[in-house]
Order: structure tokens, then sequence, then C-alpha cells
């Protein structure tokens, strides 16, 4: 993936990049060609410590231990077929209760 970024006389119209009045963009924006979602995590101090340190020892940013931690999750769920049939039942309703709305 190439990243592009948000700087420059003409740069890329990105609508969460913030710009000011003469649209020149006021921080550096960057973009990898994904679409992203910004999401905040509170955490305790010493978690938020210990992240930050295994960050720093494996040479990259707390963004990503945390991406690398939520896709170890997600991967252990979906082998889950406990969790797995529940997440069905509960899909199940909801498309029921979406249904019924539609009418």
């Amino acid at each position: 993936m190439q990243d592009t970024r948000c700087t420059g006389a003409d740069p890329p119209q990105h609508s969460h990049c913030a710009r000011g009045p003469n649209g020149v963009p006021l921080v550096a924006c960057y973009h990898d060609g994904m679409s992203k979602k910004v999401t905040t995590v509170r955490m305790p101090q010493e978690l938020a410590e210990q992240v930050e340190a295994v960050a720093r020892g494996r040479g990259v940013s707390v963004n990503a231990v945390v991406l690398d931690a939520l896709a170890a999750e997600i991967q252990r769920v979906r082998n889950d077929k406990d969790f797995m049939a529940r997440l069905r039942e509960i899909t199940e309703r909801d498309k029921e209760i979406l249904d019924r709305l539609a009418r």
C-alpha cells in the first residue's frame, strides 16, 4: 500500500482532514488507500504503560500493538464454536426485528 499525504498546493480532498481557511492542511494527514475509523480507547494507566513498553520493545506504535491484539481476539472468537453460535442467534434475531420494522 502506498501512503498519500494531504499536503501541498493541491492535496486530495478528504473530508476528515483538518484544513485552514485557505484550504491548506493544518496537520499532515496520511492515507494508505484503506478507509479508517478512529476510536478512542480508555485504559487504566498501568495497562497503558505496559502497552507503551511493548510497543517500544517491538519498535512499533501503540496503535500497531492494539491492532495486533484486536486481530488476535477476532481470530480467537472465530475459533470459539459457542461464541459463533451465540453470534448467529443474535444476528438472526436482529434480522427478524429489522424485517418486522421494514413492513
